[in-house]
């Protein structure tokens, strides 16, 4: 009998997806050589929840997700990270590598609010919806550099 091939849930930009605020990706061949033998499940929550490509910088403010235009995005992001989770949910996902510092899929980090580049502790809102569903995340700077090992054995391994 062989074993289930595992799923994680991957941020889109990640495996290539040109989705990110500056309609770019950011493809990473470690992250798709590490998890060869599972089967990728690419989410990216605010494009879900209807946001354009490219679009204003977003960031978690006082609870809201606001653009660097002063718009509040938060319904999409939402919108977005419900359709993500139920993505994720139907498929079985065991864990999840997302972008780092992402308003909606950091791991740890995130920005501020300030849109000046500093960081604070804090997960982005699809990740929170993830980790309530407790489904282990983690962020791709942290997965590079730890690999496999930096999820839970019982998960991935």
């Amino acid at each position: 009998m062989s074993k289930r091939r595992k799923k994680v849930a991957v941020s889109a930009c990640l495996l290539g997806c040109p989705c990110r605020y500056d309609g770019k990706s950011m493809t990473s061949p470690k992250i798709l050589e590490l998890l060869k033998d599972c089967t990728l499940v690419p989410v990216c929550p605010e494009v879900m929840g209807g946001l354009a490509t490219p679009r204003a910088p977003i960031e978690i403010v006082k609870g809201r997700a606001v653009n660097k235009n002063n718009e509040d995005v938060t319904a999409a992001f939402d919108q977005g990270s419900q359709i993500a989770l139920d993505l994720v949910l139907e498929e079985g996902c065991d864990a999840a590598v997302l972008m780092q510092r992402s308003p909606s899929c950091g791991c740890g980090k995130i920005y501020d609010g300030t849109f000046d580049g500093h960081l604070i502790e804090g997960d982005g809102w699809f990740t929170r919806l993830l980790k309530e569903k407790g489904i282990p995340t983690i962020a791709s700077d942290k997965f590079n550099e730890e690999g496999l090992s930096s999820l839970k054995d019982d998960h991935l391994n």
